[in-house]
């Protein structure tokens, strides 16, 4: 006794194609083909900058204060006119490395006066500048 898969008679030729043996192929194929693969290992060669040990050089630093009455003092010397002090700052900021302008307004001067010798160091290029003394403003 013969079991027939699809309903169709002994005589009639068989429609339907056994697709057992063509999966086993092809996963003993597919399992070949990974293992004959060669691992691959995908490195970068990079000629990476060594840590160079050159300790740090401390930066030159301007001390520009500014009096009560609006006087500019560069280094504790008294700045003559606004001339002087944007030829002061012009030689400053072509200084390699710059050189840190620390300005320390007195707690009296008027902000007129300070707004003017940010905008002559603005107007020179200068781009190290900071204030200090902030503390004197607290109370």
């Amino acid at each position: 006794m013969a079991m027939n898969i699809g309903g169709g008679k002994d005589d009639e030729p068989m429609m339907e194609i056994n697709t057992t043996p063509l999966i086993d192929v092809m996963l003993v194929l597919l399992v070949m083909l990974i293992i004959t693969i060669p691992i691959q290992t995908h490195a970068v060669k990079l000629d990476m900058p060594r840590n160079v040990q050159t300790p740090p050089q401390e930066p030159k630093v301007v001390d520009l204060e500014l009096d009560f009455d609006g006087t500019v003092l560069w280094n504790g010397v008294a700045v003559p006119d606004s001339a002087r002090l944007d030829q002061y700052l012009r030689s400053a900021a072509a200084e390699t490395p710059q050189p840190e302008i620390h300005l320390k307004p007195n707690r009296l001067v008027k902000y007129d006066h300070v707004a003017r010798v940010l905008a002559a160091a603005q107007r020179a290029g200068v781009t190290r500048i900071g204030f200090v003394g902030n503390e004197q403003y607290m109370d």
